[in-house]
């Protein structure tokens, strides 16, 4: 490892405002069960995190907290430090694959970061919600759309939407040049009915197949 950190050079001088960094395992859509870091950006552009602000955020049922960067490993990175910390979290053996998720991702991944991140040999992946397009070089494109929202990455490697929503139907993406198509039964009250719900619209619509969020079952972050 170390001759790939000497070898890293700056792309530019921005910091990037991290929640936390992890080694897990994906627990859905097409690489679920795969052994990744996921590396959470803080920040989003659809909701801002606070409970309070919930009832009039667009993505109104987002469980995740991405607010501030309190979180393990948390901070403020440059693109190298970052590369380096995702390479010391790696246990080795094959080439590091990582996660970027949020929150929205997309507000700080740029192009520096991408360049530095695949000098340093990273396989990169990004959760988004599509509303700002995402920089050259990302190998793995998972978008999930939101009702209400303008999305623009509209091609990509997957598209996941949470099921149901009421303001967006699977048919209306159906068309969006993806080349896997996951549903994902909505977590609330109506978890059970909503996986009912996910299920009967798979096996009726063959193009979508069924994620689930095997973490939460296995109780991993």
């Amino acid at each position: 490892m170390t001759s790939i950190y000497l070898s890293l050079r700056p792309k530019s001088n921005r910091l990037y405002k991290i929640k936390e960094i992890y080694y897990t395992l994906q627990g859905e859509g097409f690489h679920s069960g795969r052994p990744a870091v996921f590396v959470r950006f803080s920040g989003c552009n659809l909701w801002s995190g606070r409970e309070e602000d919930r009832a009039d955020a667009i993505c109104d049922f987002c469980d995740t907290d991405f607010r501030g960067t309190d979180g393990p490993l948390g901070g403020s990175y440059s693109a190298v430090d970052l590369a380096k910390t995702i390479q010391n979290l790696w246990p080795g053996g094959i080439r590091p694959f990582i996660v970027c998720t949020g929150g929205e991702p997309l507000l700080q991944l740029d192009q520096p970061l991408v360049q530095t991140l695949k000098q340093a040999d990273i396989e990169i992946a990004i959760e988004t919600n599509g509303t700002i397009t995402a920089p050259d070089g990302i190998d793995w494109i998972c978008v999930s759309p939101k009702a209400g929202s303008e999305v623009v990455q509209r091609t990509g490697s997957e598209l996941k939407l949470v099921y149901p929503q009421a303001f967006i139907q699977p048919e209306e993406v159906a068309d969006w040049d993806f080349t896997h198509y996951y549903l994902q039964p909505m977590q609330n009250a109506q978890w059970e009915n909503n996986t009912k719900a996910t299920v009967d619209y798979c096996k009726a619509h063959p193009q979508w197949r069924l994620s689930l969020q095997s973490h939460k079952y296995i109780n991993i972050p």
